[in-house]
């Protein structure tokens, strides 16, 4: 596989970084405008960035594939220094900061996938005909949303003609 950066250029233009990222320029330019990565200019106002500006990018696609929002990504890279290469241990440091909100997404993806489970289970296929699922509405008087998910994850937003408070299993 051909490198497209040279390996002793300490600064790539756009298009190396959008050819060695495979990040379409115009995405990069927009990080840029949000502030999640930084260029100078050249005297001829060319954009340049740091050749580890590729490992921020690749931070920031595998960030936003885990459905973190861009303003989390921005606060979290802002951790890392401005003034050298961030290191592994800098890397790591920054990983920490949404294990907690991972583990959370963990949590509802698989009380999601058990719900679904039960629910094929009954063979009727139709929560609008389901009389086991939600007979006469009874979770929207607990409020909007997923009100099993929401729940299932803080039992406390049942209210109190909720599941929690009347002791029901969802």
């Amino acid at each position: 596989m051909t490198s497209h950066l040279a390996p002793d250029t300490k600064e790539v233009t756009v298009g190396e970084l959008a050819a060695r990222s495979g990040v379409a320029a115009s995405a990069l330019r927009f990080y840029e405008r949000e502030g999640l990565i930084k260029s100078r200019r050249t005297p001829g106002n060319q954009r340049r960035y740091s050749r580890d500006t590729l490992r921020r990018v690749a931070f920031i696609r595998t960030s936003q594939g885990l459905g973190i929002p861009l303003a989390t990504i921005r606060d979290v890279l802002a951790l890392l220094p401005d003034d050298r290469t961030p290191t592994r241990d800098d890397w790591a440091r920054i990983s920490e900061c949404w294990r907690a909100d991972l583990d959370n997404r963990i949590r509802t993806l698989q009380g999601l996938r058990d719900s679904l489970t039960d629910c094929i289970g009954c063979g009727c296929l139709s929560l609008a005909r389901c009389a086991l699922s939600n007979p006469l509405d009874e979770l929207g008087s607990r409020g909007p949303g997923a009100r099993r998910l929401v729940e299932k994850r803080d039992p406390g937003a049942a209210g109190e003609g909720g599941a929690a408070a009347r002791g029901d299993a969802s």
